[in-house]
Order: structure tokens, then sequence, then C-alpha cells
């Protein structure tokens, strides 16, 4: 439960954090199957919009959402990756500090 753990979620958090870059950047890699197939729905009833002459406000709408959902996720998630790290932290710290006043001299 020391270091290995440590870094294992440090390399979670980093992934996780360029996943939150790309979404922004409006990249679509980072969604889930379900975001994506909401996504090119979204876009498919656009088109058709565009298509007819008609408006694409409510497919722009749509897209927006699902991409501030995906943001939010992947915020929480990243939130709740930096909480278990500094729990280890705090944990490995107290175990370490019990180590040391056990010493007799």
């Amino acid at each position: 439960m020391g270091n290995s753990e440590i870094r294992r979620l440090d390399r979670e958090i980093e992934k996780t954090r360029k996943k939150l870059e790309a979404v922004r950047r409006g990249e679509w890699w980072p969604l889930t199957a379900r975001e994506r197939l909401a996504m090119s729905r979204a876009l498919a009833s656009g088109a058709r919009s565009a298509h007819r002459d008609r408006s694409t406000t409510g497919a722009e709408n749509r897209m927006d959402s699902v991409g501030s959902s995906v943001e939010m996720r992947l915020t929480a998630e990243l939130t709740a990756l930096h909480g278990e790290r500094q729990r280890l932290i705090t944990e490995a710290a107290r175990a370490k500090a019990a180590r040391k006043s056990s010493r007799w001299f």
C-alpha cells in the first residue's frame, strides 16, 4: 500500500487529465460508447436539419449537453482519484510515524 499504489494512482490521474483535455478540445476518443452514440445522433439530426434548411440549434444544444456531461464525469473521476491519492499518502505517513515512534532510542 506504499509507493507502488501511489504511482499507479498518479498514472490514472494523468490518463484522466489527458482525457479531460481532449474532451475540452472537442475530441471524441475519450467518450464512452453511449456518449459517442448520443453525439453521433445529435450530429446526424443536425445534418438532417441543415439539409432541410431548418435550424440546427436543437442538435447543437444536444451536442453541447453531451460534451458537458462528459466533462463533469471526467472531473468527478479526477476528484475521486485525487482524494484516494491523498488518503494513501496520509496512511503511509501515519505508518511511517508509527514506525519511528516505536523505536526505543
